[in-house]
């Protein structure tokens, strides 16, 4: 039996705490009506170990059990006990759930059954929505906040657009905070430190003002810590550590509840974070090669890597400081660079609920300003090849205006529960990109240029036109004894070429900006209707409309690739000179303008717009044969935007200059979902829960979202009903095609998901969670909705499991809350665990990017005093310092090729050798520390 499978087993008994205890009562300290009448209906039995959990998954308060969703609810006390303080730490509690960041703190992504959006590209919204009290965050990063004093979280599975404001494809999160007491002033505190020198102060009050039924609350948090990641040769950046913490977190509200019929509730916060973040680690140096060229499909892994050689030459200053084991923790900055950017986020929302008698009329009005920079060592090496500025220059920044109605009410005795919905939101985005080539950039290219031709070091002077030694350049150009021109009658050409290549340095993006302006407004409606007793019927409906309009202004100082297009552009379109010269020359020239970097740019005036409406919607048919059990089936259609890639890489090749009619090059479709589900519901004696969904999910148009080492690549992801004879997973970009009338969806994700909850002894909560999703990218696969030929950056696709979609995850978690004595005081033995199957972190799913299965576990042990007016507890977050990645990714310029491309294609189509250098966004090592609180 392995290690693995023990590891599982034994984590069944400690799994993912959804609320346990939910609170059921309003502001005030009353049962609302409608809570009442749910638990008269359902003769639920309120004590202490059958604690009811309400939600407002379906728009309306609700009892957990009752709602024919896949949805799970946190506790602000489970997420506190597992040490959560983002939605990142929801991976613990939730099982279908991965939230990871990886380039910035401004790039989280959140996946639901494996399905989710890469966030490093502002232009594409999240398959997976973001609500805090009622509002879209633009952005799942947007939601990596600190999150204060929060009532609950739901997390809803499958695609939403009925109930919520935005709609979302895969599923949404949605953060509820804690009211303002309007009867009694009550406040709390609380400080820990920690390892790496976190400390973490939070604090709050709240209570009436005066005795109208006004009240307030303020809530507050900081959080300081030293990185993970130590630079071994800080005096040559700006930081000795990176993946720190520094953050602010501020919230007030106010609360008026002047009549038993109205409530307003207005809310404002501000959070700043002024962070190092994110450096890399290597974890991959090796290069990889055809063995046997008449064979396919073997390689060989070589101990060396001439591009790793490079960077090892003194002129470049790498040591690679992690050596073979990243997990050391070490890396090195270029001179001059960093990862510290500043961001801000703050709004303001008014919520305003009115029972009219007939119907409640509530109404969300909200403003949002979000801004993060961009500031990084992009090479994430000592050699300085690539970075964004810390001159300001470089930031996104959303500008979001939204307003939601709802009105709902009941009809035909009671039998009927409606509701009706309008949405609006207006988002002004704006990118502002200084990325550009560093001072060495030129010098490396060229050396990577020459050992492509040559691997053989004597031929490399690094810093030397064109990186070659006097021996080098006289044997390549046949004036050494003995030799020929390397490359015939072109050989001055080729040389020149190289020469220019290497006199790139410190140029690109001055400031270059994308500014795209949003309008969203939809029309939903949900109903519940009660044909029988126990047995009802919920149709949804949504119509959304979306317009996107993007205007560019492009400020690069890179005259080089003009002239580089210039003087090679008459050999590269040449049929008379011989193919491998031509693609060799193609690459010098994509080497000097990768990514579309070039003065060229400048004089053009790009600009694009999109324009679409969709309808989506749902059904579901439940049957309650009694108060203990539910059971239903469900279909939903779910939809998100299709969109800008704000990256000028799409505009087109940078072998030849641009023109004003690319823009739409930049346009990607909207993702559309068909999604199946069936469930069941149990409840039982002493909190027993037990739910079980079975589910299947149709993506076309999937938004896939990759690096491929220098640029972005935005890519829908469909299939062809027709057998393409493998021309997917071939090199040629336009071997693959497919009638548009024969387009099937790329993706299908389908699985089972279990969670159970119980208190079999007085004071212990046991849950426990199962996940198994089979995420998967079709056969057959093309790149758009009209029959375009996949990408063959992307052949490795087809039939594989998507990137982050582990098959199996298990969470649990195991609390114990023992008297002690006759005082008052109790104790807390708390631990909760993951257990996550092999996946593949990259969106290429290039065999490097691999993660293996891991378990990771959090631990909490204190003492509370009377009524739990004080607390002192020690915990550790991964107890066991598993050691895990998030992300992994292409080392930017650092190499080509896979082991995927030498095994697949090998050298026979020019695939002989893979030497492209792997870098990691690793996960967080073991944390502890000890928490201090109080409340009065």
């Amino acid at each position: 039996m392995s290690k693995s499978f023990w590891l599982m087993s034994a984590g069944a008994l400690a799994f993912a705490i959804p609320a346990h205890a939910q609170d059921n009562t309003s502001s005030t300290g009353q049962t609302s009506p409608l809570q009442e009448s749910a638990e008269v209906a359902q003769n639920v039995d309120v004590d202490s170990t059958d604690e009811v959990i309400v939600v407002t998954a379906q728009g309306r308060e609700q009892i957990l059990q009752d709602v024919p969703l896949a949805v799970s609810a946190v506790s602000a006390e489970a997420l506190q006990n597992s040490g959560g303080s983002d939605i990142r730490s929801l991976n613990q509690l939730a099982p279908s759930l991965l939230v990871s960041s990886t380039g910035s703190e401004a790039n989280g992504s959140a996946r639901i059954r494996g399905i989710g959006t890469v966030g490093d590209n502002p232009g594409l919204e999240s398959s997976v929505a973001v609500f805090i009290d009622g509002v879209y965050r633009s952005r799942t990063g947007v939601g990596l906040n600190e999150l204060g004093e929060i009532e609950r979280v739901e997390v809803l599975r499958g695609p939403q657009g009925t109930l919520f404001g935005r709609n979302a494809s895969a599923g949404l999160i949605n953060i509820i905070s804690k009211k303002p007491n309007l009867n009694e002033f009550e406040g709390f505190g609380e400080a820990t430190y920690g390892n790496y020198d976190h400390i973490r102060i939070g604090g709050g009050i709240t209570g009436p003002i005066g005795e109208g039924g006004l009240g307030f609350r303020l809530d507050g948090v900081y959080v300081n810590r030293d990185g993970f990641l130590k630079v071994v040769d800080p005096q040559g950046g700006t930081e000795s550590r990176v993946n720190d913490r520094d953050r602010l977190f501020l919230r007030g509200q106010l609360l008026y509840e002047p009549t038993d019929a109205l409530e307003i509730r207005l809310i404002g916060d501000y959070t700043t974070r002024d962070e190092s973040c994110c450096g890399a680690v290597y974890i991959e140096t090796r290069e990889t090669f055809d063995p046997t060229p008449a064979t396919p499909g073997d390689f060989s892994v070589a101990p060396s890597n001439r591009i790793a050689d490079i960077l090892r030459d003194p002129f470049f200053g790498e040591t690679f400081p992690s050596g073979d084991d990243p997990y050391r923790r070490l890396i090195s900055v270029s001179p001059g660079r960093t990862f510290r950017n500043k961001t801000e986020d703050y709004g303001v929302s008014l919520q305003v609920d009115y029972d009219l008698g007939p119907a409640a009329l509530t109404s969300i009005t909200a403003y949002r300003e979000y801004k993060s920079g961009g500031a990084a060592d992009l090479d994430y090496g000592r050699a300085d090849i690539y970075y964004r500025d810390d001159d300001g220059n470089s930031y996104r920044q959303f500008k979001t205006f939204s307003q939601e109605l709802r009105l709902q009410g009941s009809a035909f005795d009671d039998r009927l529960d409606w509701l009706v919905g309008g949405y609006y939101a207006h988002e002004d985005l704006r990118l502002v990109d200084n990325v550009r080539f560093g001072t060495q950039y030129g010098a490396f290219a060229a050396c990577r240029a020459i050992a492509t031709v040559n691997p053989a070091a004597a031929l490399r002077q690094a810093g030397a036109p064109g990186c070659l030694s006097p021996t080098g350049r006289a044997v390549l150009s046949g004036q050494a004894p003995g030799t020929t021109p390397a490359f015939g009658a072109l050989t001055p050409v080729v040389l020149a070429a190289v020469d220019r290549l290497s006199t790139v340095s410190d140029v690109g993006d001055v400031d270059s900006r994308y500014d795209q302006t949003s309008e969203n407004y939809a029309l939903f409606t949900h109903n519940i209707f009660e044909i029988t007793d126990g047995l009802s019927l919920t149709l949804g409906a949504r119509y959304t409309h979306e317009s996107k309009d993007l205007e560019t202004d492009f400020n690069n100082n890179n005259n080089i690739c003009p002239a580089q297009q210039a003087a090679l552009a008459p050999y590269i379109t040449d049929p008379n000179v011989p193919a491998s010269l031509r693609t060799l020359l193609g690459q010098v020239v994509l080497l000097t303008c990768t990514g579309n970097s070039s003065t060229s740019l400048n004089g053009l005036d790009i600009r694009s717009e999109r324009d679409e409406g969709e309808w989506t919607g749902t059904a579901v048919l439940s049957y309650k044969p009694n108060a203990d059990m539910m059971f239903y089936a469900s279909y939903s259609k779910g939809y998100k935007a299709g969109g800008f890639n704000l990256d000028r890489s799409d505009l087109g090749s940078a072998i030849f200059p641009r023109s004003n009619a690319d823009g739409d090059a930049l346009q990607f479709a909207a993702e559309k979902v068909d999604a199946y589900e069936i469930g069941a519901k149990f409840s039982g004696p002493r909190g027993l829960t037990f739910n079980v969904a079975a589910f299947r999910q149709d993506f076309k148009d999937f938004q896939l979202n990759t690096f491929n080492g220098s640029v972005f690549i935005v890519q829908n992801v469909n299939s062809c009903g027709t057998d393409l004879g493998g021309a997917d997973q071939d090199p040629s970009a336009t071997t693959g095609g497919c009638s548009a009338d024969d387009v099937e969806p790329g993706v299908r994700s389908q699985g089972i998901e279990v969670e159970m909850s119980a208190s079999p002894l007085r004071n212990l909560f046991v849950t426990a969670g199962y996940t198994y999703a089979d995420t998967k990218y079709r056969r057959n696969l093309i790149g758009s909705s009209q029959g375009e030929p996949l990408d063959p950056f992307l052949f490795n696709l087809p039939g594989k499991n998507i990137s982050n979609a582990p098959k199996h995850v298990l969470t649990g978690s195991l609390a114990f809350t023992p008297e002690l004595g006759m005082g008052g005081l109790s104790g807390l033995f708390y631990i909760d665990g993951r257990y996550t199957s092999s996946f593949n972190t990259g969106s290429d799913l290039f065999p490097e990017k691999a993660q293996d299965d891991f378990l990771l576990v959090n631990a909490r042990i204190g003492i509370r005093g009377p009524e739990q007016r004080w607390a002192v507890e020690l915990w550790a977050q991964n107890l066991f310092n598993k050691d895990y990645q998030q992300v992994a990714f292409n080392s930017p310029f650092q190499g080509s090729g896979s082991r995927a491309q030498v095994e697949q294609f090998g050298a026979p189509l020019g695939f002989g050798t893979a030497n492209q250098l792997f870098s990691s966004y690793l996960a967080e090592p073991r944390t502890y520390g000890l928490t201090a609180r109080i409340r009065f």
